[in-house]
């Protein structure tokens, strides 16, 4: 039924032996339907409405009885019905429809509203905005939630009313360009269903709660007033909710919201949130083994991660870490330094014990010479001097927490972005810098077609890439952009760093070029495991051959037929200086220099492997194998391979990750080989040793998150740590030439000035 059915169910007169009766009916009613009606007889009837349903008793809503599932996302119960717990579901893209949020509805925010065949919905909507109290001519950004819900809805009337025209192809190719993933109409993003919405706690549903920033959690959970009862059932949670984010606060991810998603974390926040929980945790006589847990961190923060670490050892706990970070060393009660080189001239221990040993004498090691200041990365006795008309420049660049920054890159120099972690630094080289040069270099643009008058024609082809910023200058500079990251250099075991430098095709045109290989009519590809010819075909070159397992992990056995060599017999039979080929990707790159030593070609690569100081790998080593660091010194390699690097920017993202202040070294003196041969350098940095070799640093911050997206200061590394408002600078300090400081104090430009928010001013 539609509409509720009601039966009588007793009819009672005031009476003194009426307690039983009422009592046998109630329970009926409560059987049966759940609720009882009692209405008085008199004229104007009054009505007592008892339910035992979980609803208003005003409006009558029904709602599910909350239980923990109600509240989760990853629950068919609790997932919107809409997107499935998703929060996107495939509609109109509002970034699409609205690209430039710095724009005023009036000054074309509405991207379909531009077209001449549409400006009539634009004339209607602003009859609309006087009525409802829509600014037109304040930017979308800084509108208010309602100011925006109202233009949402218009905008979505817009669409609607085109749907219904869809027959038509001109109208379904301007539909699809404003096509994409947004957000879930009905459950607004929180991924969960109505009813969980509708329960609030400290006036916050759980989508709103999350929503939070952690420094802004810590502060709501402390100070929520529940009654006596309330804080009977609750209390226990709200201590362990309380403690959890007071320990995310204290490794200093305090920037973090509570519903960021786990895709987007950096690798050093994902160990220092697994630290948090560790610590909540509260174990004792445990080993903890944490593998760099300074990646992504500010020298700033660095002692809140080891006060964390302290923490977790006066609990009785056993903390091993490996860590390059010289604050971290210097907090470590036992240090084990290994060496003396890397690879096969490492495994050694070369020292153990406290750090002040380590320093005053540490028994050669070479760790220990960088700390005690006989070894060090020299500040350049120059800086570069940059051309000003050589810059690449973004104007108001708002993406995620920026706060519409105008940000000038000089090319043909190093450029170190900075600040403390969330403030911004990859925002702003991602999304803005690299995002940008791309869809102006490729044609990556989002095109956006007008309606034709009439509803008739071709569809007018129009717009340029859609930026992470009002504006972009100099891209033409620049022919080309190279992120170089650290995702592996290949995904299978055929990927390895010989190839990837493309000198395995030197070493097979030399294997080939052999007499026994030419009396057997060889070719460089009889050397390749990843063709057929000289390859093992059972094994197809891997040397490994894959057993499926029903209910298990598959398992890799080494091939019967190679031995796991990879070749074929006859093929390694072919030698050069008594080695095959499958000896030869055996060899770490310093002993393939000597081998090949009388082969220029071929050394001249290897070289640059040695250079950056991966001279310990060997050639054939499966690319799964290495690390992000190693990835991405390979693929700097192959960039310094390259006879030429003009007009080319290289973006690295953190690449000291993993580096021991010798390799630091070797890497900044690669940084320069591609400055000398006409590139340029962008890195987003915290290490103090690249920072104070650049020509020119962008410090953001002042903090993380939403209290971040600002430049703080920018210039030399002088003139940073000039800047009392810039913790990079407070740091640079110790490590700049005192006498150099004193000269860049009293020049620090009035530019580095501006750039200051005008409260930290």
């Amino acid at each position: 039924f539609r509409q509720p059915l009601f039966a009588l169910a007793d009819r009672i007169a005031i009476s003194s032996d009426l307690r039983q009766r009422v009592v046998d009916t109630v329970e009926i009613c409560f059987r049966e339907a759940g609720e009882v009606i009692f209405e008085s007889a008199a004229e104007a009837p009054q009505q007592l409405r008892f339910s035992e349903k979980f609803e208003c008793k005003n409006c009558r809503l029904a709602c599910q009885e909350p239980e923990p599932r109600l509240f989760s996302f990853n629950s068919p119960f609790g997932a919107c019905p809409r997107c499935q717990g998703f929060g996107n579901v495939m509609d109109f893209d509002m970034d699409r429809v609205i690209p430039d949020p710095t724009l005023a509805i009036d000054e074309g925010a509405v991207e379909p509203w531009t077209k001449p065949s549409n400006q009539r919905f634009l004339v209607k909507f602003r009859r609309e905005a006087r009525a409802k109290g829509v600014r037109l001519h304040v930017p979308y950004r800084d509108l208010t939630p309602r100011e925006r819900e109202t233009l949402l809805d218009a905008v979505r009337a817009f669409f609607a009313r085109l749907e219904r025209k869809k027959y038509k192809m001109h109208v379904r190719v301007f539909l699809s360009r404003y096509r994409g993933y947004g957000q879930c109409p009905e459950c607004r993003g929180a991924r969960l269903r109505t009813e969980a919405l509708h329960v609030r706690v400290g006036g916050k549903n759980i989508a709103e709660a999350v929503a939070l920033s952690l420094e802004q959690a810590q502060p709501f959970f402390d100070s929520l007033d529940l009654t006596p009862e309330e804080t009977a059932i609750a209390d226990k949670i709200l201590q362990e909710i309380r403690q959890r984010v007071r320990f995310l606060n204290d490794v200093g991810l305090e920037y973090l919201t509570l519903d960021r998603l786990a895709s987007t974390l950096s690798g050093g926040e994902a160990q220092r949130i697994q630290l948090a929980t560790s610590l909540g945790s509260h174990l004792v006589g445990a080993c903890y083994v944490l593998d760099e847990p300074s990646i992504g961190l500010h020298t700033r923060d660095t002692a809140r991660l080891v006060r964390i670490l302290a923490e977790l050892r006066e609990l009785g706990n056993t903390i091993v870490v490996v860590e390059h970070d010289r604050d971290v060393m210097r907090a470590a009660d036992y240090i084990v330094d290994l060496g003396p080189g890397a690879g096969e001239h490492g495994g050694t221990v070369v020292f153990r014990g406290s750090y002040s040993q380590l320093v005053a004498g540490g028994g050669g090691s070479l760790t220990g010479r960088y700390l005690a200041g006989k070894l060090r990365i020299p500040v350049p006795a120059e800086r570069r001097r940059l051309n000003r008309k050589q810059q690449l420049r973004f104007y108001g660049a708002y993406a995620h927490n920026l706060k519409s920054i105008d940000v000038a890159i000089p090319l043909h120099a190093v450029v170190a972005v900075t600040g403390v972690s969330g403030s911004g630094k990859s925002t702003l080289v991602h999304d803005v810098v690299y995002r940008g040069l791309r869809a102006a270099k490729t044609g990556a643009a989002e095109q956006y077609f007008a309606l034709p008058e009439g509803d008739s024609g071709e569809p007018e082809s129009s717009a340029a890439p859609r930026l992470q910023c009002r504006k972009m200058e100099g891209a033409e500079l620049a022919d080309e952009v190279i992120l170089v990251d650290q995702s592996p250099i290949g995904r299978t075991p055929r990927s390895n760093p010989i190839t990837y430098i493309k000198a395995f095709d030197l070493i097979r045109d030399l294997f080939a070029s052999t007499p026994a290989a030419r009396k057997r009519g060889y070719a460089p590809g009889h050397f390749s495991f990843n063709i057929s010819g000289g390859r093992c075909e059972t094994c197809q070159g891997d040397g490994v051959v894959t057993v499926e397992m029903q209910f298990l992990a598959d398992v890799e056995l080494v091939c019967e037929d190679c031995k796991g060599r990879r070749y074929k017999n006859s093929v390694l039979e072919i030698e050069f200086q008594g080695r095959n080929i499958h000896d030869v990707l055996q060899m770490t790159v310093a002993e393939a220099l000597g081998v090949f030593a009388a082969y220029p070609r071929i050394t001249s690569k290897l070289k640059l492997l040695a250079d950056i100081g991966l001279g310990y790998l060997r050639l054939g080593q499966s690319a799964t194998t290495l690390s992000g660091g190693e990835a991405q010194r390979v693929k700097l390699a192959a960039h310094l391979a390259q006879a030429r690097c003009d007009r080319t920017l290289y973006i690295f993202d953190e690449p000291t990750t993993g580096l021991h202040f010798d390799d630091i070294a070797k890497l900044l003196s690669a940084f320069r080989r591609l400055i000398d041969r006409g590139g340029s350098v962008l890195v987003i940095e915290h290490n103090l040793d690249v920072i104070k070799t650049a020509d020119w640093v962008i410090d953001l911050g002042p903090e993380g998150g939403d209290r971040g997206g600002r430049i703080v200061a920018e210039g030399t590394p002088e003139q940073i740590a000039a800047c009392d408002a810039s913790y990079t600078g407070r740091f640079l300090r110790d490590v700049l030439d005192p006498s150099q400081l004193e000269e860049a104090d009293s020049r620090l430009d009035a530019a580095a000035s501006r750039a200051l928010p005008a409260a930290i001013q």
